[in-house]
């Protein structure tokens, strides 16, 4: 799986940094969005815990995957700014039958 960011922009007012990026999963298979979210953050050197993907999604017949993410400055300015559903899509499926109990 090789990431490639096509661009980055920074959101001051919601103090984050907002990417493009593309995913050529060519022969392992699309990857999950925890296994993309932590690429990035090793890419963008961030804490994991700020990092947000907001769509990811792979053309019919193509092995390249392109998706939007948000790196916040903080992990509460994360979960003040992103909406609930993309906050349970971006933990690990454990963690969050923990979290409903």
């Amino acid at each position: 799986m090789k990431i490639k960011i096509s661009s980055r922009k920074r959101n001051d007012l919601l103090k984050r940094r907002e990417i493009t990026f593309t995913v050529d999963h060519e022969k392992t298979g699309t990857p999950s969005r925890i296994e993309v979210r932590e690429q990035i953050a090793a890419a963008m050197n961030a804490n994991i815990d700020s990092v947000y993907i907001r769509k990811m999604e792979t053309k019919t017949g193509s092995t390249v995957a392109v998706g939007e993410a948000n790196i916040y400055d903080s992990a509460e300015q994360a979960k003040y700014a992103e909406p609930d559903h993309i906050v349970l899509r971006n933990i690990p499926k454990e963690k969050a039958e923990s979290e409903r109990e």
